[in-house]
């Protein structure tokens, strides 16, 4: 029952968050500041879950492949690679630390 109750507190809050989305006047929207957080947001909110997904596990900070995974991606991504290439080296690289870690 404790699952049901999260749905609905969850949805219950995508819908007031849309509400009040809906109801801030367009001037507040237009602001240089206001725009530029909700351009930056996203970015932050994603680098803050690959962050936690990459080097936590439960309460403990950990660097396993994952971390080698991340790192490779980022060299990729340094030398601009394209995204299939840069998730590619980040798997394979995964892969392999893993394969040889046992």
């Amino acid at each position: 029952m404790n699952v049901w109750i999260a749905v609905g507190v969850t949805a219950l809050g995508c819908y007031v968050v849309k509400l009040c989305g809906l109801l801030i006047p367009a001037g507040v929207l237009e602001r240089p500041l206001v725009r530029r957080l909700a351009a930056l947001l996203p970015v932050a909110l994603l680098a803050a879950l690959t962050a936690q997904q990459t080097f936590a596990d439960g309460r403990v900070l950990v660097l396993d492949a994952r971390a080698a995974g991340l790192a490779a991606a980022a060299v990729a991504l340094v030398l601009r690679a394209p995204f299939l290439l840069v998730v590619a080296a980040a798997v394979v690289v995964t892969a392999g630390v893993r394969a040889l870690g046992g």
